[in-house]
């Protein structure tokens, strides 16, 4: 008589799907990825369609063409050179010049100023603790559109002529017709300074910033600094107290624990909301038309004005910010990602 096995068999292990095989989750969340990928393609290829069926039908001209097509009109400000006669294509290159200028230097100098608000603001000198909240409660709370316009109107009215331009120093001269400071150039000489200087009833050689350009960069810097002072407040708040007492109890100075304790601790904390306010800034550069500093947008107005080609004309300003931003964030990431290694 035989007898049963006490311990039951062990199931056959069910046999592995094909990678490729419909059966197969990969697979099918391919499949879908797939289909929803070319229903979005079909979807802007019919948009595209139908507005230039609709635009020719009403007589609208429409294409690329007009970048090679002569501009027309002189640019005040020119990072490179520019003529009337030079293309549309051109003209765009200066504006996008234009607004990097602006915008890299904005950049750096509201990172430098909100440092300062934002470690004044946990200062415990309780006058300096108080004007920096109160910079930061003002300069956030007024609409970034007013002050470029007041700084502006300062500019332009309230400085003094050329002929009676205040000076800094010798070679510095500040007056309605901008801020004139010495500029390295190149002649068949060699290298040598361009000096500004007082010719007539005008300022010549050297360097010259405009108002318009002036306007916009303390506008976009002193705005934006007030909200990396707060981002940089947050950033320092929360480290851990236990850190910090550590540090002051081996013999650091308060200075000492910010720049080697809690200064990388808040970098990671830092960095983040700090990137948005980068873009944030580079967006906020478009205002630059308000004030006649002739930005990428400013461009582009005249150029749809002049030739009628709206769509492409915002088509161009949308794929400057979009490029300008995502280089910013890529940019901000990898700091991030060397911010949290640093902290390891």
């Amino acid at each position: 008589m035989s007898q049963r096995p006490l311990i039951a068999p062990r199931p056959a292990p069910p046999r592995a799907r094909r990678r490729w095989s419909w059966h197969h989750p990969g697979t099918r969340a391919l499949v879908w990825q797939l289909l929803a990928v070319l229903a979005v393609l079909w979807g802007l290829a019919w948009l595209v369609h139908n507005t230039q069926a609709n635009m020719a039908a009403r007589g609208i001209q429409s294409g690329w063409d007009f970048l090679r097509q002569t501009a027309g009109f002189d640019i005040g400000e020119q990072a490179i050179p520019f003529a009337a006669t030079d293309s549309y294509a051109r003209a765009f290159a200066v504006g996008l010049l234009n607004t990097l200028r602006v915008s890299v230097l904005a950049i750096v100098l509201c990172t430098l100023l909100g440092a300062l608000l934002g470690v004044g603001r946990l200062s415990s000198n309780l006058p300096l603790r108080l004007l920096c909240r109160a910079y930061v409660e003002l300069f956030r709370n007024v609409p970034l559109l007013v002050q470029l316009l007041l700084w502006y109107l300062l500019l332009v009215e309230y400085l003094p002529d050329p002929t009676e331009a205040w000076h800094w120093g010798e070679f510095i001269l500040w007056s309605k017709a901008g801020l004139s400071l010495p500029f390295p150039m190149q002649t068949a000489q060699g290298w040598h300074w361009s000096l500004p200087r007082l010719e007539g009833f005008a300022i010549e050689g050297g360097a010259a910033l405009s108002p318009e350009f002036l306007a916009l960069l303390l506008g976009l810097t002193l705005y934006t600094a007030a909200f990396v002072a707060e981002v940089v407040r947050a950033g320092i708040s929360a480290v851990p107290q236990g850190q910090i007492e550590a540090a002051l109890s081996i013999g650091l100075g308060r200075w000492q624990t910010l720049r080697h304790v809690s200064g990388p601790l808040a970098l990671r904390v830092i960095v983040p909301p700090l990137t948005n306010q980068y873009l944030n800034l580079t967006k906020n550069s478009s205002l630059a038309v308000a004030v006649g500093y002739p930005d990428v947008v400013s461009i582009a107005n005249t150029s749809l004005n002049q030739t009628g080609r709206a769509l492409e004309c915002i088509a161009l300003i949308m794929l400057v910010y979009l490029a300008l931003s995502l280089c910013t964030a890529l940019l901000m990431g990898y700091l991030n990602r060397r911010a949290a290694l640093r902290e390891r």
